[in-house]
């Protein structure tokens, strides 16, 4: 595993294929509130990219333009959040994306266990370390902790849709999976515009 630390934007030249998995560190769980602080990427070949972000300067357009790319599907874990953060503070709505979480609920109903390491240790067999998550993201110098811990949230997420796809097709759940991955943007705008818990499609 290679981890490489960027500062502002991704560098240029950059490339990661048809399908980039992406994540986000911040302040909290508010986007309205708590600040982004580093977004993670990787293009599944054992290397992590993080963009660290510091005093409010979210320009990064190579790292804007790769979201917004339609050639490239973003792979999340919890999608919702990290598509309300990454508009909220680059701008950049995201699109199209894969949810692995979203994929997990839909087909994994046998468990109600449905966090990144969760499905590590089911589908891979592998072990990852959540200590870090609630630690100091906005300060100016990361840990080796905190980036083994940001690499560990991209680096396995090409290797769980594979498996996750597998098992969408077997149970007939693919096309809805779809349906429901194309809906992701608009519920995190949803969640930016004030209807977090409430269901619009109540009665």
């Amino acid at each position: 595993m290679a981890v490489h630390l960027h500062r502002d934007d991704i560098p240029e030249g950059l490339a990661f294929g048809a399908m980039a998995a992406v994540d986000t560190e911040t302040m909290g769980l508010n986007p309205s509130r708590d600040r982004l602080c580093v977004v993670q990427l990787s293009a599944g070949d054992g290397n992590a990219h993080l963009v660290q972000f510091q005093g409010g300067d979210y320009a990064a357009p190579r790292l804007r333009a790769l979201l917004g790319d339609p050639g490239v599907t973003k792979l999340f874990h919890f999608a919702r959040f990290d598509l309300a953060v990454l508009e909220r503070y680059l701008g950049a709505a995201a699109w199209p994306v894969y949810c692995t979480r979203t994929a997990s609920r839909l087909v994994r109903t046998y468990t109600d266990r449905h966090g990144l390491k969760d499905l590590c240790k089911e589908l891979l067999g592998i072990e990852i370390s959540k200590a870090q998550q609630s630690s100091d993201w906005g300060a100016p110098d990361l840990t080796g902790p905190q980036r083994d811990y940001a690499a560990a949230d991209v680096l396995y997420l090409h290797r769980l849709k594979e498996r996750l796809d597998s098992m969408l097709a077997r149970e007939g759940r693919t096309e809805l999976a779809s349906a429901c991955f194309d809906f992701l943007p608009v519920r995190a705008r949803l969640d930016l515009e004030g209807w977090a818990e409430e269901d619009i499609f109540a009665h």
